[in-house]
């Protein structure tokens, strides 16, 4: 066991739970994923390996800034977290180190990790339409951009743009569209809105259903869990934008910080997590999709059709962010 004597480290691993001596392989995660979606995934990992996964769980934001402020102290090895502009944040503020890994190479699509080898993707969300089967016909629904027809005035529901996953879609539209388009877009969206913007996509969707609206735009796993809950609900899942560049698409990952103690280790569980063995684990957890193309998705997620995704590299989610939400503030998409 190595010991580590610092006396500020002393104290900062008290705060975190986090033991003070740990063995060479052992690993210390940082995670905005809730517990219950990772510790099954770092149990199997324990078992088949022995190494030990010490992890703390909180929101994106202030984990950054805890790495930042630890810096070269930083007890972390890993840094977990949901969305690719989060992931891009991480790695434009030199918290996360490069890793050449033909692995993860392997078995992670170009699009969907960082160009430079800074985060990878671990499981894909679709942020897709739901819309009423009551009250929207056939042929109504054809993209994310006809959500500002004037024929969906007074019909739309929309989650707050102050939540990363809608800041993220509509940099990944700017990335395709460019600003000036993108913003007449969202602006449509504003003007269609039945209702004020709601705090998730979960309320988003029970107005849906309650006849407020009759369509929203949201991660697909929250559609599962309702449905879970509420299987007759008179919900369904329309895919956009076939015909064009496909789903808007995101995901949840990981990098190895940039001053892991133990990088060698965090790397390898970083690869098995890419694995066969825990891709179909993984995306099943929360009903999301894998990143590994040689796993299928989870049965009950596969039921709700196949689509064609989005291609364009996510780090644009994170470098065009902040741009997106300047736009959404123009637009009045609050």
């Amino acid at each position: 066991m190595t010991k580590i004597s610092a006396w500020p480290l002393l104290i900062m691993a008290a705060i975190l739970c986090i033991p003070a001596s740990q063995a060479a392989d052992d690993i210390v995660v940082y995670s905005a994923r809730k517990e219950h979606l990772i510790k099954p995934l770092f149990d199997a990992y324990t078992e088949k390996t022995g190494v030990n996964i010490t992890y703390i769980t909180d929101k994106a934001g202030p984990l950054l800034a805890r790495i930042k402020a630890e810096g070269a102290n930083t007890p972390a090895d890993m840094l977990m977290t949901v969305d690719a502009g989060n992931l891009w944040q991480a790695a434009n503020e030199d918290i996360l180190a490069s890793v050449d890994s033909p692995v993860l190479d392997k078995h992670i699509p170009a699009h969907l990790r960082d160009p430079d080898n800074r985060w990878f993707g671990l499981s894909i969300r679709a942020r897709t339409i739901v819309y009423s089967t009551e009250r929207v016909k056939d042929g109504e629904l054809v993209s994310y951009e006809g959500l500002a027809d004037p024929s969906w005035k007074g019909r739309l529901c929309l989650r707050t743009s102050k939540k990363v996953y809608n800041q993220s879609l509509v940099a990944m539209m700017i990335a395709r569209l460019g600003e000036e388009k993108t913003e007449q877009i969202v602006r449509g969206w504003v003007d269609n809105l039945a209702t004020p913007p709601f705090s998730n996509d979960t309320k988003a969707m029970q107005a849906v259903a309650a006849g407020q609206c009759d369509a929203t735009i949201v991660n697909t796993y929250y559609y599962g869990r309702l449905l879970r809950k509420e299987p007759d609900t008179k919900l369904a899942i329309f895919w956009p934008n076939q015909s064009g560049n496909g789903v808007h698409v995101n995901i949840s990952g990981a990098g190895v910080t940039k001053h892991a103690r133990h990088s060698e280790a965090a790397i390898k569980l970083l690869e098995w997590l890419s694995s066969t063995e825990a891709q179909n684990m993984y995306a099943s957890l929360n009903m999301e999709y894998p990143v590994n193309t040689a796993v299928a998705a989870d049965p009950y997620v596969a039921g709700w059709g196949d689509f064609v995704s989005d291609t364009t590299n996510l780090g644009k989610a994170g470098e065009l962010q902040a741009r997106a939400v300047m736009l959404m503030d123009r637009a009045g998409y609050k």
